[in-house]
């Protein structure tokens, strides 16, 4: 990694293009972003710089962005996200822009975005849909499928509000950058960016760009599935409320609606109402399962606050006061006594007909998943409250 000199000069605006042997596109890519600044010295009264943020080329990409004036940052290690983040981090601007060094976004466009941020924007992102795509410029399964899809599922689970969600032509405070705190190696890092934001309620707006076909004589580096695979499983990854607690519910609710009638309706005959004893182990094995999905929820929320990237509940917020170890370890200590006593209870019966009547295992089978949720309930609370800094009160502000 390129080592920085203290003296150099911090500047307003940061040009970051990320960089995998595109010596033969630098030249057209770097004259776009000088033309972008001088378009911004001249309409906000800014100055800048360009970075060109090289992830192992090959080639010689770093050579050709040197002599051509733009400051060159080396990765540690290959990836397009890991190559933002560095070229972000080495960055002197206050207002970093990021976009392709392929030829496929004008950087001329983002001078409207540096101007939303200079009016209290975090993050201004690209929009294509509401641009132009150029002929020959973005695969139909990408135009039609990948990205309304990837862009969709997004929307529904962090409500970011943004048509075009991975859009490669975006720029972003200084100050987000380092809110946001972003750790993507790969193509995951364009998901990450809005989904964090969205998370920590940043401040967004879109402005229309034009997408070009890019100007490279080989294939682009992107991977449809494999990289449309990465940006759905980092999504879910940062949705423990959907990927987790969604399903954790509904299990509940069926496995419910199964197991009380099994419980409450035996008939001395060892019969029961509507379902049978089979059903009952599937509801009590589908109600611990329901619950461990909850505890791997709120460990994802848990963990999301205490790393930064989601907002804490406010500390007079009713579940931020309620859910601490102590009213976690209570609340399971409730329900395991209660899975004891229809153990105790169930034996007693069984005792009264020697040992012969086995029309009490729907009463057994509940108790003793009431005692396994209540240990898994204690246990987990004193996870959450690990995951969340060794704190009692684990979804307060740290």
């Amino acid at each position: 990694m390129l080592t920085e000199n203290p003296k150099l000069a911090a500047c307003d605006v940061s040009i970051v293009m990320p960089c995998l042997n595109e010596e033969k596109t630098l030249p057209y890519c770097i004259g776009l972003a000088r033309e972008a600044l001088d378009q911004m010295r001249e309409r906000l009264g800014v100055t800048g710089e360009i970075v060109v943020a090289d992830s192992g080329s090959t080639d010689s990409s770093r050579e050709v962005a040197a002599g051509l004036g733009a400051r060159v940052v080396q990765a540690s290690q290959r990836g397009y996200g890991r190559a933002l983040i560095e070229g972000f981090t080495h960055a002197r601007g206050k207002y970093l822009v990021m976009g392709d060094s392929d030829g496929s976004y004008d950087f001329r466009e983002s001078v409207p975005m540096v101007a939303a941020l200079m009016n209290g924007d975090d993050l201004a992102m690209g929009s294509r849909l509401k641009g132009k795509i150029m002929p020959g410029a973005m695969p139909f399964k990408n135009r039609y499928i990948g990205n309304p899809a990837l862009s969709g599922i997004l929307n529904l689970l962090f409500r970011s509000g943004l048509s075009d969600a991975h859009s490669g032509l975006r720029a972003m405070t200084a100050d987000a950058f380092r809110n946001l705190r972003l750790s993507s190696d790969g193509m995951e890092f364009a998901s990450e960016v809005v989904i964090k934001a969205s998370l920590l309620g940043l401040k967004r707006s879109e402005v229309p760009i034009t997408l070009h076909k890019d100007l490279r004589d080989r294939a682009p580096h992107l991977r449809p599935w494999r990289d449309g695979w990465r940006h759905l499983r980092y999504m879910l990854m940062l949705a423990p409320g959907w990927l987790f607690l969604v399903p954790a519910a509904l299990l509940a609710i069926v496995s419910l609606i199964v197991a009380v009638p099994v419980v409450l309706w035996a008939n001395p005959e060892g019969y029961w109402f509507v379902f049978g004893i089979h059903w009952l182990i599937m509801a009590c094995t589908g109600l611990i399962l329901s619950h461990g999905l909850f505890l791997f929820g709120m460990a994802g929320i848990v963990y999301g606050i205490r790393s930064g990237y989601r907002l804490p509940l406010a500390r007079d917020n009713a579940m931020a006061r309620l859910w601490s170890l102590e009213v976690v370890m209570i609340t399971g200590l409730v329900l395991a006594l209660a899975g004891i006593a229809g153990i105790v209870w169930v034996g007693l019966r069984w005792i009264e007909v020697s040992f012969q009547s086995p029309h009490q295992i729907g009463g057994l089978l509940a108790s003793c998943t009431l005692l396994m949720i209540g240990m898994q309930h204690i246990f987990g609370g004193f996870l959450l409250s690990i995951i969340g800094g060794n704190r009692s009160k684990f979804l307060s502000p740290v």
